[in-house]
């Protein structure tokens, strides 16, 4: 067994203290789970803060990311040094917030200006929603899966470490393009230069075709994919110019 690095732990006992913190203080997952940033509940250290929450409804969610944390951070973390890696992390991290933001806002912004064009001003559709009410005379004007997709991404809450461990996993296959790495459903090991990719590919198709729900969570695939494509890049840059170490 691999011994566990001091970021790396670090980061765990934050993850676990946010999580226990949340089951005695249910306010916090309000407070500190990111939300649309037109959302009144958004506010701009949930751009950070998101990380460190998990769903209350699963322990497993915490659990794969502090194990997937434990095993790709730590040889990541020894060959990089502490503030390399915390700025790999952090940035892995925004990557998996930007690409969704980027997706919801064309989405959402196409359906508000059908509204608009319909007489509905920007300001008064968001007062609306910000209310948790709807105007019924919407659904004559919205196909119902847009109006569905609509108030998805105005009210849908994010949480969780998933695109930073995205984004090392990415790392991790740049770096060790040979270590082997087996699937939960395919328990056949694959090495990391062929794992990543496929992964990857999953997460996409994934995401495009509307996702799926495991363990009842809703898993945010554009986030993943975010972490991973950030990840990979930071990471594939690093190796190619040979940054040195950031004691």
């Amino acid at each position: 067994m691999q011994r566990i690095t001091d970021t790396v732990k670090h980061l765990l006992i934050l993850n676990v203290i946010f999580y226990l913190g949340m089951q005695f203080i249910p306010v916090m997952y309000d407070y500190l789970s990111l939300h649309f940033p037109l959302n009144d509940d958004f506010y701009f250290w949930q751009v950070f803060s998101h990380m460190f929450m998990h769903s209350p409804q699963s322990m497993m969610h915490i659990l794969f990311n502090m194990l997937a944390l434990w095993m790709f951070g730590t040889p990541l973390e020894q060959m990089w040094g502490r503030k390399k890696f915390l700025f790999f992390y952090f940035s892995s991290g925004l990557g998996a917030v930007l690409l969704p933001w980027a997706i919801d806002f064309y989405q959402f912004n196409s359906v508000l200006q059908e509204l608009a064009s319909a007489g509905f001003s920007k300001e008064y559709v968001l007062d609306i929603l910000n209310q948790g009410k709807y105007n019924l005379e919407w659904e004559n004007i919205i196909p119902m899966d847009e109006f569905q997709k609509f108030n998805r991404i105005f009210y849908t809450t994010g949480v969780g470490a998933s695109g930073c461990i995205m984004g090392l996993l990415a790392a991790f296959g740049i770096s060790f393009p040979n270590a082997k790495l087996a699937l939960i459903f395919l328990p056949i090991p694959i090495k990391a230069k062929y794992f990543i990719p496929i992964f990857l590919g999953y997460e996409i198709f994934a995401g495009v075709s509307g996702g799926v729900s495991v363990l009842g969570m809703n898993i945010a695939h554009f986030a993943h994919v975010g972490g991973a494509l950030t990840g990979g890049l930071i990471a594939w840059y690093w190796k190619n110019n040979q940054f040195k170490r950031w004691n």
